[in-house]
C-alpha cells in the first residue's frame, strides 16, 4: 500500500497539460567494427574474430508546448549487427514532460546519471551495458534505460530527484557468445533465468536529495530494488544439474562530494549495500552486504590537456562467514577489494583530434583494463575513431582478469545530422 501511495504522488506531481509544439529532429548514422586480437582459430568463440560488427541510424526527436510547460523526448536506434546477421531496433529513451513552477515530471524510458565516479558507479543503480563498453561501442552506450517516472523539485536551499522503475532492467554483462568469460558452472547447462516480477511491490525507487555546501555539490542517495548484476543459484553445489539465475534485493545508501580543490576538481563518494536476502552473510552465491567508496581528482596542468586519479574500494561485510560458507574449489573474494584508475586526455589541431587513455587497475584481484583511442573530428558532422580494450590479469576468475583473450581493435566512424 505504502509504495501505490508513493506511484500516485509520483504521477499526482503539478503539472500543466498543453498541445506540443514544433518537433526538433536530430540523428546521426555511425558504422562500429571491433576485431579480436592474439587469438588463435582453437580459441575463438562461435562469433569468430569479429566482436562487433554494426551499422545504426540513430533518430532523436524532441519538441514542447508553444506555451511551455509539457514536452516530449524520443531517441531511438535502428541497426544492423553483422555478427549475429540479424537487425533490431532499440528504443533508448522515450518520455513525456511536463513541469510547473519548481516541479518537473517525466515519464517513460529514461536513461538516468547519478553519483561523482568516472567509469565507477556507487550510488549510481541504474542499468548499464558492460557487454557494449567491451566490445568498443561508444561510451555513451554503457548506459541503457528503463521504463518509469521521475519527479524533481528544485529550490535554492536543497534540490530532490525522486525516480520509480516498475520495469526491472538487468545490467547487460559479456556472455560467452562473444566473449571468454570465467563460469564456475560451466557443465551446467540446464540453466533459467528468474527476474523480479513487474510487480507493484517489486518496483524500484530511488531517491537523491541534493545542494550546495561550502563550495561544492553535496547530495545524498538512497535505493531500494534489486542487484543488477545476476547471481547463479545451483540445485547443488556439490554435483550441480540446473542452474537459476537470480537478481538478489538490495538497499543501498550514500553520499557524494565534488567540487573545486588544490586547482582541480575532487570528488568523493561513499555508499552502503545492503544485501537484505544474505543479512548474515553465508550464502555463498548472493553478494553480502558491502561498503563502497571512491576519492578522485582531475586537473589541467596546460592547455587542452586534463589527468584525472581515482581510489575505488569495495569492503565486504562478514568476510568470516563468506569463506566459511565457500565451497572448495571455487575463487574467493577479498575482504577489501581495491581498484586505481587513470583518465588522460590531450586535445591536438583546434581540439579537432582527442588522444586518450583510460586504465583500471586492482592491486588486490592483480587484474587491467586499459582504453586508449583516438579520434578526429574531419568536419563538424564527422568524426573518425580508432580504439582498442586491452585486458590482463593473474588469474582467469576476477571481473577483468577473465577478459583476457578478449583484447580487441575499434574503429568507428560517425556522422551526425
Amino acid at each position: 500500500m505504502k509504495r501505490a501511495w508513493v506511484l500516485a504522488v509520483l504521477f499526482l506531481a503539478p503539472c500543466r497539460p498543453a498541445l506540443a509544439g514544433s518537433p526538433e529532429w536530430h540523428g546521426l548514422v555511425q558504422a562500429n567494427y571491433a576485431s579480436r586480437l592474439g587469438t588463435t582459430r582453437r580459441d575463438k568463440p562461435p562469433s569468430g574474430d569479429f566482436l562487433l560488427g554494426e551499422e545504426r541510424l540513430q533518430l532523436q526527436l524532441s519538441g514542447s508546448a508553444p506555451k511551455g510547460g509539457a514536452g516530449y523526448f524520443a531517441k531511438t536506434d535502428f541497426f544492423r549487427d553483422e555478427v549475429d546477421g540479424q537487425a533490431d531496433v532499440e528504443v533508448r529513451e522515450a518520455y513525456l514532460s511536463c513541469a510547473k513552477g519548481s516541479w518537473d515530471l517525466r515519464v517513460g524510458r529514461q536513461i538516468h546519471t547519478w553519483g561523482v565516479g568516472d567509469l565507477l558507479f556507487i550510488n549510481d543503480l541504474f542499468p548499464k551495458n558492460y557487454a557494449a563498453l567491451f566490445s568498443g561501442r561508444p561510451m555513451e552506450y554503457l548506459k541503457t534505460g528503463a521504463g518509469g517516472l521521475k519527479t524533481s523539485f528544485y529550490s535554492d536551499p536543497i534540490s530532490l530527484d525522486l525516480v520509480a522503475t516498475p520495469f526491472f532492467e538487468p545490467d547487460q554483462l559479456p556472455t560467452s557468445r562473444r566473449f571468454f568469460v570465467f563460469d564456475p558452472f560451466q557443465q551446467v547447462t540446464n540453466r533459467t533465468e528468474s527476474r523480479p516480477r513487474h510487480d507493484l511491490e517489486n518496483t524500484e525507487f530511488a531517491a537523491r536529495l541534493y545542494r550546495p555546501v561550502l563550495g561544492f555539490d553535496a547530495a545524498f542517495y538512497a535505493y531500494r530494488g534489486f542487484f543488477r548484476s545476476p547471481s547463479m543459484e545451483p540445485d547443488s553445489m556439490t554435483a550441480p544439474t540446473t542452474l537459476t539465475i537470480v537478481y538478489p534485493r538490495l538497499s543501498a545508501y550514500g553520499a557524494s562530494l565534488q567540487g573545486n580543490a588544490a586547482g582541480g576538481v575532487l570528488s568523493l563518494e561513499a555508499g552502503f549495500y545492503d544485501s537484505r536476502q544474505d543479512p548474515a552473510g553465508d550464502d555463498p552465491v548472493i553478494p553480502n552486504s558491502q561498503t563502497r567508496f571512491l576519492a578522485g581528482y582531475q586537473r589541467s596542468p596546460w592547455t587542452d590537456f586534463t589527468a584525472g586519479l581515482q581510489y575505488y574500494g569495495e569492503y565486504m561485510c562478514r568476510h568470516d562467514r563468506y569463506e566459511a560458507s565457500l565451497p572448495a574449489g571455487f575463487p574467493k573474494q577479498d575482504r577489501l577489494r581495491q581498484l586505481l584508475t587513470l583518465r588522460l586526455t590531450q586535445l591536438l589541431k583546434y581540439q579537432t583530434w582527442r588522444l586518450s587513455l583510460f586504465s583500471f587497475w586492482s592491486p588486490t584481484d592483480e587484474d587491467y583494463y586499459f582504453l586508449p583511442e583516438a579520434a578526429w573530428r574531419v568536419t563538424d558532422e564527422l568524426t573518425a575513431t580508432v580504439g582498442a580494450n586491452v585486458f590482463g590479469g593473474a588469474g582467469g576468475t576476477t571481473f577483468l582478469g577473465q577478459l583476457d583473450k578478449n583484447d580487441n581493435l575499434t574503429f568507428a566512424m560517425r556522422y551526425e545530422f
